[in-house]
């Protein structure tokens, strides 16, 4: 039901309704809660964290190794900076089974956060998780979310291209295979980066059969191709944090060589403007 503003009072209903635009889903990514607040003065409906960039604000690199607790922390204070729905990136649960990932995603949940990426892939395997049990996961945890009284929004991952798994020419097949799977299982979204060719991209529309995702890298088709495609949802992953991590070495640089301040006095958000975003 919606309320008298139009919107569907339920953060999850909202965040589940806008992978079925038009228009497309896109989603920055936020590593803290001043990129969170800052996203959404832009006008985003929803915001996505993203594991790396929490992990190497927390000190960590990224790829599993961050702890749960300070990974679901920092997910806390985004979900407590902003009003519209966030979803957390939190790679493959750090968890091995069902039962676990699924207790890790009630954490998550009771952290504020009304969806997760999902990860098929364990940080130093050889291979992507046996489908029956990557399926067990999202089965489960639909089951603890929804008797939690959240249903949690889950944007299946599959790492077949990312990672470069298995003969290239079989990719499309195993992403496709997998998508139908985890939607079958109830997962929102099926989420594939590492794929940016036009073709590619509308086989995995056309072949998944259902909201798909895809990261936007140098190369990537604009929004508006990507929604003409078929796509559902557009993530920004690491990229932000990581361009602003440029500028932070970019002063360091002028600073040490030349002594000069011009890489942050002639592109600097103002104090007070940074004062009011985050009041």
């Amino acid at each position: 039901m919606l309320d008298i503003l139009g919107a569907m009072p339920d953060p999850a209903e909202r965040l589940r309704a806008l992978h079925h635009g038009p228009p497309i889903l896109v989603l920055p990514n936020a590593w803290d809660a001043a990129t969170a607040r800052l996203f959404e003065a832009e006008g985003f409906p929803a915001i996505a964290t993203t594991s790396a960039g929490v992990a190497a604000a927390l000190g960590y690199p990224d790829g599993g190794v961050v702890p749960s607790r300070e990974m679901i922390e920092a997910v806390a204070r985004i979900v407590r900076a902003v009003k519209v729905p966030v979803t957390a990136d939190i790679e493959h649960a750090y968890a091995a089974t069902p039962d676990a990932v699924a207790e890790v995603v009630l954490r998550v949940i009771a952290a504020g956060a009304v969806g997760i990426n999902l990860e098929d892939y364990v940080p130093g395997a050889d291979d992507l998780e046996p489908l029956p049990l990557q399926v067990g996961k999202i089965t489960t945890i639909i089951k603890a979310a929804t008797k939690a009284g959240v249903r949690v929004v889950i944007n299946a991952r599959t790492d077949v291209f990312l990672r470069a798994l298995g003969a290239p020419d079989a990719r499309l097949d195993v992403a496709v295979e997998r998508g139908k799977a985890y939607l079958a299982a109830g997962a929102d979204c099926v989420f594939v980066p590492g794929v940016v060719d036009r073709e590619t991209i509308a086989e995995l529309v056309s072949g998944i059969g259902g909201p798909v995702n895809v990261l936007a890298v140098d190369g990537t088709p604009p929004i508006a191709e990507l929604e003409a495609l078929g796509v559902a949802r557009v993530s920004l992953g690491s990229g932000p944090m990581r361009a602003a991590l440029a500028v932070v070495r970019d002063v360091a640089r002028e600073l040490m060589a030349r002594g000069t301040y011009g890489a942050f006095t002639g592109h600097a958000m103002q104090f007070d403007e940074v004062n009011e975003l985050m009041k």
